[in-house]
C-alpha cells in the first residue's frame, strides 16, 4: 500500500496539531480490540465492529461455531469479509505519523560513517545510511525510506499470511477426511473379519487353523495401516499447528517497529517457505489379498461358461459416476450404431438363474473401469430397462481422485483391498441369497454381499465404463 507524499504530510500535520485527548480518541478508533495494535488488514463484520483480519481468523478458528463478535458477542452469519480499505489506509497513515510524532523507533547509527540508517536496500534487505547507499556496493540497488519499506513488506507478509491460512484450511479439510477415513476403516475391518469368518464356514472344519491365521494376519495388517493413518493424522495435525504458529509469528512480526521487522525479515521468510513445502501426504488404506486355500477348487465345481458376451452388443448402460446411485438404465443403440447420450457399454448375460449355485470368471485385464455382478432379469419387459439398486448386486471399478478403486452397491461401500488386475470370479448362491467376488490370480475374497433372499430371476451383468 502506497500513499502520496502530500497525503502523508497532510495527515501528519493534523496528527501533530491534535490535543492529547483528541489524539488518544483518534488512535483508539484505529486499534484492534483483540491485539491492541493498529489495524492490520482490517475487516468490518456484520455487527459493525472492526478487527484485524489475522486476529479475527485465529479467534474464530479456535472458537469454532457459532461465530461471535469478540467485542459485542453478536453472531456473525458469514466468516469471509472484504478488507475495509478506508480503515486500512487510516491505520497505515496513523502508523506512519506515530513514528514521527512519538519517535517510537530506535535510531540505528552506521558504524562506518556515523550516520543514521534511514534507508532500506531492497536487493540486500539491509538498513543503510546515505553514504552507504552511495557506495559502489549499493549504488546500483533500489533504496527507499525505512517507513515506506516497512509498509511495503507488511503487504507482502499479509499476502504470505493469506497463503499460509489457505494451506491451514486445506490441511483442516484433509485432517477431517483422514479422521473420517479412520472411522470408516475401523468399521470396514470389523466387517471384513465377519466376511472372512463366513467364507471359511463354506469349507471343511480342518481349515479352522488357517482361518484363525488369516484373521490374525488381517488384524495385524489392519493394525499397521491404522497406525499409519493415526500417524498421518498426527502429522497433519502438527503441520496445521506449524502453519498456524507461523501465521501467528508473522502477525506478531507485522506489529513490530519498522527497524526490528526488517532486521528479521530474511530469516522469517526462509522459515515460512520451509513450513509451506512440508506437506504430509494422505494414507491410502488397502489390505493385502490373502489366499483362501481350496476356495477356487470348490467354486469351480459350480462353474458355468458363456454367461457373458464381451463382444459387440446392441445395448448401452446409463449409470452414475457414484456407484450404487439412484438407478442403472439399459437402452437400445440407435440405427447409426452410437449410444444415445450414454458413456458405457453393457453386456447382460444370456443365461438366467432362478436357483442353485453358479460360478463364472471374467478377464478384466485391459479394462480399468467396469461394473460386474448380477442384476434382475428384465428380458420380459420393454427394451428400455431400469435396474434399481436393490435389484442388482454389483462390484464397481471406477476412477476416484485420479486412482481406480473398488466399491459395491446396496449400500455403497468402498472396498479397502487392492484392485485385481486380471480375472475376477463371480459366485452366485441363489438358494442362500449371496453373491461373492474373488480375485482369481490371488485366490482371495474381494467382497461377499450379506445373505438376502432373492425374489426375482437374476442374470450376469458386465458394463465397461470410460477409463
Amino acid at each position: 500500500m502506497t500513499f502520496s507524499f502530500s497525503s502523508v504530510f497532510f495527515f501528519f500535520l493534523i496528527y501533530r496539531n491534535m490535543d492529547l485527548d483528541t489524539l488518544q480518541a483518534f488512535q483508539n478508533e484505529l486499534i484492534c480490540s483483540i491485539c491492541m495494535n493498529y489495524y492490520l488488514d482490517p475487516v468490518t463484520i456484520d455487527c459493525g465492529h472492526s478487527f484485524c483480519s489475522p486476529c479475527l481468523r485465529l479467534c474464530w478458528e479456535e472458537a469454532q461455531t457459532p461465530m461471535y463478535c469478540p467485542e459485542c458477542r453478536g453472531i456473525s452469519q458469514k466468516s469471509d469479509f472484504k478488507t475495509n480499505i478506508t480503515l486500512k489506509k487510516l491505520a497505515s497513515l496513523a502508523r506512519h505519523a506515530r513514528a514521527y510524532h512519538v519517535n517510537s523507533f530506535v535510531e540505528q547509527i552506521c558504524v562506518v560513517h556515523k550516520e543514521s540508517k534511514g534507508l532500506f536496500c531492497e536487493a540486500d534487505k539491509r538498513l543503510l545510511c546515505v553514504s552507504c547507499s552511495e557506495s559502489p556496493e549499493h549504488v546500483a540497488h533500489s533504496h527507499c525510506s525505512v517507513q515506506w519499506a516497512a509498509e511495503e513488506h507488511r503487504e507482502k507478509l499479509l499476502k504470505r499470511m493469506g497463503s499460509l491460512w489457505n494451506m491451514t484450511q486445506e490441511m483442516q479439510n484433509n485432517l477431517n477426511q483422514e479422521v473420517s477415513k479412520i472411522e470408516s476403516f475401523e468399521d470396514y475391518v470389523a466387517l471384513r473379519k465377519v466376511m472372512i469368518k463366513a467364507e471359511y464356514q463354506k469349507i471343511h472344519l480342518f481349515l479352522h487353523e488357517e482361518e484363525q491365521l488369516h484373521l490374525e494376519t488381517v488384524a495385524k495388517e489392519a493394525k499397521e495401516i491404522f497406525r499409519q493413518l493415526k500417524e498421518s493424522e498426527f502429522r497433519m495435525t502438527q503441520q496445521k499447528e506449524s502453519l498456524k504458529e507461523m501465521y501467528r509469528e508473522l502477525t506478531d512480526m507485522c506489529h513490530k517497529p519498522d527497524m526490528e521487522l526488517l532486521q528479521d525479515l530474511g530469516n522469517v521468510l526462509q522459515r515460512t517457505e520451509l513450513v509451506e513445502v512440508q506437506k504430509p501426504q494422505p494414507v491410502n488404506p488397502e489390505l493385502t489379498p490373502q489366499s483362501i486355500t481350496g476356495i477356487l477348487d470348490i467354486l469351480n465345481n459350480f462353474r458355468v461358461d458363456n454367461v457373458l458376451i464381451q463382444e459387440a452388443t446392441n445395448q448401452y448402460m446409463r449409470f452414475s459416476k457414484e456407484p450404487g446411485s439412484t438407478l442403472l438404465g439399459v437402452a437400445q443403440r440407435d440405427i447409426s450404431g452410437e449410444p444415445q447420450g450414454t458413456e458405457s457399454c453393457a453386456a447382460p448375460g444370456p443365461q438366467v438363474f432362478t436357483c442353485g449355485r453358479h460360478y463364472w470368471e471374467v478377464d478384466l485385464t485391459y479394462s480399468p473401469s467396469w461394473i460386474l455382478g448380477v442384476c434382475k432379469d428384465s428380458s420380459t419387459s420393454d427394451a428400455d430397462a431400469v435396474f434399481h439398486p436393490e435389484e442388482a448386486f454389483l462390484l464397481f471399478s471406477l476412477k476416484i481422485n485420479n486412482r481406480y478403486s473398488l466399491s459395491t452397491n446396496s449400500p455403497t461401500l468402498i472396498q479397502f483391498v487392492k484392485r485385481p488386475l486380471g480375472q475376477i470370479g463371480v459366485f452366485l448362491d441363489y438358494d442362500n441369497g449371496t453373491v461373492s467376488f474373488y480375485d482369481v490370480s490371488k485366490g482371495s475374497l474381494i467382497y461377499s454381499f450379506p445373505p438376502s433372499p432373492f425374489s426375482f430371476p437374476l442374470k450376469p451383468f458386465l458394463c465397461f465404463g470410460a477409463p
